[in-house]
């Protein structure tokens, strides 16, 4: 006789019934698995990225090339976690690959937000098991990144402000962060 598992079912931090693939501004929050400092180090209150950290830096700066609708604003990157904001800009569909046409079906027209992160997680991930493969950098356990990610939609002016204020000064910061370890 098989054994049967129940697993409780994980909680979304998304909104339900909102199309993250619409036109707007995001904020959105990625911490590495287990909380690990892999991006390098806060020093006298300035981030200073290692090549790792400059390696997710450079992928931060792909997204716009692989999604045309999605413009990439404000991010910092710190020892453990990174923060942005993305915007899409929901622009008219160019390519099966970056977005997907409106039918009767209800299919997005732009970029859902979780596909990015998806995308962005999956290539700095890829080039990490690369470093590690050629003795760059340290091995890690199962993943590199959190599986689920922190999103807000930012609704005006005033909050984008406030958020670009809190990724601006997050490294002068740091000891006083959640996060910090």
């Amino acid at each position: 006789m098989t054994e049967t598992r129940t697993y409780p079912k994980r909680k979304s931090t998304r909104l339900t019934k909102y199309d993250y693939s619409q036109e707007g501004l995001y904020f959105v929050t990625l911490c590495t698995q287990g909380m690990v400092c892999l991006f390098g180090e806060v020093y006298e209150r300035e981030m200073q990225l290692n090549e790792v950290g400059r390696m997710v830096e450079g992928w931060y700066s792909e997204i716009e090339n692989k999604f045309k609708d999605i413009f990439c604003h404000d991010m910092v990157i710190m020892p453990n976690h990174m923060h942005f904001i993305v915007e899409n800009i929901n622009c008219e569909c160019v390519g099966a690959d970056l977005c997907v046409c409106p039918d009767d079906a209800g299919e997005h027209a732009g970029s859902p937000l979780h596909l990015v992160i998806q995308w962005f997680k999956t290539m700095t991930t890829n080039e990490y098991i690369r470093g590690v493969k050629n003795g760059k950098w340290k091995s890690f356990d199962k993943r590199i990144w959190q599986r689920n990610y922190y999103e807000h939609i930012i609704r005006n002016q005033f909050v984008c402000n406030k958020i670009v204020d809190y990724i601006n000064n997050n490294p002068s910061n740091w000891k006083n962060d959640k996060y910090y370890l």
